[in-house]
């Protein structure tokens, strides 16, 4: 038997800044196709953890050292990214301090999470996920359905 063929797996973060009022969360712009504003997050590498792969991914992108609070939940629809299928560990961390854009990041900036502008892949969806989780502590929902 071969060795199977499975998406790509990722790592995304909602980082709230805790220095901030409101607990405004950053935001990339992506300056790699495809081009938007994104969550911070990316590739897990062979060897890593999902969780160590989110701390790196956010330091990579934003300069900002974080502190998981808890797995949002994962997002696998097959369609969620242009460039093929991935499946993504969306955590909500925090920080503080000031991000600063590096790495795939073209630029940043910070926002109330009830008021962002149009994102990229199912960056929407988890954003929705996430603040139903801040109103009431629920968990992203399980969804069998594409």
């Amino acid at each position: 038997m071969g060795k199977p063929v499975t998406p790509l797996l990722t790592v995304d973060l909602i980082i709230e800044m805790r220095d901030r009022p409101d607990r405004l969360i950053v935001l990339i712009e992506r300056k790699h196709p495809p081009h938007g504003w994104a969550l911070p997050g990316g590739f897990v590498e062979v060897g890593e953890t999902l969780e160590a792969a989110a701390v790196r991914e956010a330091r990579e992108e934003t300069s900002l050292d974080v502190a998981l609070l808890v797995l949002l939940g994962n997002y696998s629809d097959p369609a969620r990214d242009p460039r093929g299928h991935t499946v993504s560990a969306v955590y909500i961390a925090t920080a503080a301090g000031v991000p600063a854009a590096a790495d795939d990041a073209a630029s940043l900036d910070v926002f109330a999470p009830e008021n962002v502008p149009a994102l990229v892949f199912d960056h929407g969806l988890i954003l929705t996920d996430y603040l139903a989780y801040r109103a009431g502590t629920v968990v992203a929902p399980l969804r069998t359905e594409p």
